[in-house]
């Protein structure tokens, strides 16, 4: 059991995840400190409130705090623009780059692999 549990945490694929999560913490705070401390002053200058938590409403004996709902709605929808904006489209930018640098035209296929398509498409106009 000690070894198969050494071949597991071996692998390459878990220490690329460990790897990612940990990347994935550290840019959290990153965005996190983007979203608390630039975008959500301008929501409050907007709107005339830091966050919507004051928002609540009572039925009964019950409060029913829908300022946080609507105050992590909107946190979450930045925090996702942020990504976008600053992650997703510049990675979407590189990629297409390097794949316009990268491919120009791919090789044939092996004369093998032809005739092997030859004849399946002959096979496939015969029925």
């Amino acid at each position: 059991m000690i070894d198969e549990f050494k071949a597991f945490i071996s692998r390459g694929n878990l220490v690329e995840i460990a790897v990612g999560l940990v990347m994935a913490l550290a840019f959290k705070a990153v965005v996190d400190a983007f979203v608390g401390g630039l975008v959500m002053p301008l929501v409050a200058t907007i709107f005339g409130e830091p966050n919507f938590d004051a928002l609540t409403f009572t039925i009964g004996d019950s409060v029913f705090l829908y300022g946080t709902f609507i105050t992590q709605s909107v946190t979450f929808l930045l925090i996702a623009l942020a990504l976008f904006l600053f992650v997703v489209k510049p990675y979407n930018e590189f990629q297409k780059r390097f794949q316009d640098r990268g491919e120009e035209d791919p090789a044939p296929p092996p004369e093998d692999i032809q005739l092997l398509r030859e004849i399946r498409d002959a096979l496939r106009a015969r029925d």
